[in-house]
């Protein structure tokens, strides 16, 4: 079992663009049976946590019945904002108190922290992220939500071109 932060990016470190739009990222082509591919990664989850802002872009980008069967906790002071039929729990306060929850709702699978990036950034500076999967768009933004908005050092474990993308799979080095 691992908490894994797992992700796309543009090449100069962005996961949305200052417009809050992912354009960049979903007009590339990439497998989801290819390496660091989408559909072997879910399957490996047992339960996901996220942000406010990444619960809202899915909300206003793929409305309709929640796209996860896994547990999945929500981070924010607004529970008001989880759609009726959502299997979604709300936390506020420290990711420290939230984690064992999320490792127990996994039942021996992995965590996924969605994100963003504020989220990731509560778990690496908690010392509860294992590992960070990214996948690199070919293009820069300039400017939007930073990946990771900390300080933190990773070692390179893995790595593998999969359509447009070259993904990286990163460990925790402290």
């Amino acid at each position: 079992m691992a908490t894994v932060y797992y992700t796309a990016s543009s090449m100069d470190g962005f996961i949305v663009d200052p417009d809050d739009s992912l354009d960049w990222l979903t007009s590339r082509n990439i497998q989801q049976d290819g390496p660091f591919g989408y559909d072997e990664f879910i399957a490996s989850i047992g339960a996901l946590v996220m942000g406010s802002a990444t619960y809202e872009w899915i909300v206003r980008n793929q409305p309709g019945e929640w796209m996860y069967t896994q547990p999945t906790w929500l981070l924010t002071h607004r529970p008001e904002i989880v759609e009726a039929g959502h299997p979604v729990q709300t936390f506020t306060g420290a990711v420290t108190d939230l984690h064992p929850r999320l490792v127990e709702a996994a039942a021996g699978k992995d965590v996924w922290v969605v994100g963003g990036g504020d989220v990731a950034a509560q778990f690496v500076a908690a010392g509860l992220v294992d590992e960070m999967i990214v996948s690199y768009a070919p293009c820069s933004l300039g400017a939007g939500a930073r990946v990771l908005p900390l300080r933190s050092e990773w070692a390179l474990v893995d790595s593998a071109i999969n359509g447009d993308f070259v993904c990286a799979r990163w460990r925790r080095t402290t």
